[in-house]
């Protein structure tokens, strides 16, 4: 079960081998990023019955990834088979041996040794194994592997959450240097129509009126106020996730797209090249956290 660290990385890997029960068993599991759980089992001819007892215990502890796990059952000759003696077969050897000598007046020399040479007296046969009883021991072993895989998805998940919080950070610092030079790109537009105007008019005295006008107009068609408050939003949104102790990685990914749709609609609205290349920076930001999400669980 999810405890009480942070995000987890959907990397893993972790190795167990040991003899229990008289069983020489090895488990190997790995995993890697998946949009969901899947699980594949890699089990010995006749232990398929493990494949949905492993998939119900990783399950326990990884919600998403492809999950593949590798099961080696080996048993000592006294655990797997069993002589039998097929007594009555014995028995007609054993008359027929008889009579043979009888009829033709031979020496009577059977022995132990003779009658179980012979076909079908003596049969091995693989002792059934009781499911139960594997599993038990196969369960201890996986536990053991499950130990190192899930740590190391624990590291991995703690150098994502140091990268992401410090992608976060630069965001707000890019956000904030947009909303700080926005309102300087509408009085530079002013300035810029007043001396344009001025210049047309030669001398002839300018309508501060229509000038403001049109400055306002530019300044609603540039603003960009709810995409900067939108972007806030997710990035405290972001670091809120991060810290939560349950599976979050399909909800970052959908919060990396709003961020992504927000910083296009700037870049889209902006006509200024220092803010151009606050957006630019802003996007591959983005891009980088998008990436980033994909490997978390």
């Amino acid at each position: 079960m999810w405890d009480d660290f942070l995000i987890k990385s959907m990397t893993g890997f972790g190795r167990a081998e040991r003899i229990v029960g008289g069983r020489d068993i090895s488990v190997e599991i790995k995993s890697v990023n998946h949009r969901f759980f899947e699980f594949d089992a890699h089990v010995p001819h006749g232990y398929e019955f493990l494949e949905r007892k492993l998939q119900e215990s990783v399950r326990k502890s990884v919600s998403r990834g492809k999950v593949d796990v590798f099961v080696a059952v080996g048993a000592s000759e006294e655990l797997k088979t069993e002589v039998k003696v097929n007594y009555p077969l014995a028995a007609g050897y054993l008359a027929a041996y008889h009579d043979l000598g009888k009829r033709y007046d031979l020496r009577d020399d059977a022995t132990v040794g003779r009658i179980a040479a012979y076909p079908g007296v003596l049969t091995v046969e693989e002792r059934p194994e009781e499911e139960e009883s594997v599993w038990k021991d196969v369960s201890k072993v996986l536990g053991e592997a499950m130990i190192p895989f899930l740590e190391m998805r624990k590291n991995e998940g703690s150098r994502l959450f140091e990268d992401l919080s410090s992608r976060g950070g630069k965001i707000l610092g890019l956000v904030e240097k947009i909303e700080e030079r926005s309102p300087q790109t509408v009085r530079e537009y002013r300035s810029r129509l007043r001396e344009r105007i001025s210049q047309v008019l030669d001398g002839i005295q300018v309508d501060e009126q229509r000038i403001l006008t049109e400055a306002a107009i530019f300044a609603d068609r540039v603003s960009v106020t709810e995409e900067v408050v939108r972007l806030k939003s997710h990035v405290n949104q972001l670091k809120g996730l991060l810290e939560e102790c349950v599976p979050v990685g399909r909800r970052l990914d959908f919060l990396a797209q709003e961020m992504n749709r927000e910083a296009n609609t700037i870049g889209s609205k902006c006509s200024d090249a220092q803010i151009a290349e606050r957006v630019v920076d802003l996007k591959s930001e983005i891009e980088k956290i998008r990436e980033q999400i994909q490997n978390i669980e």
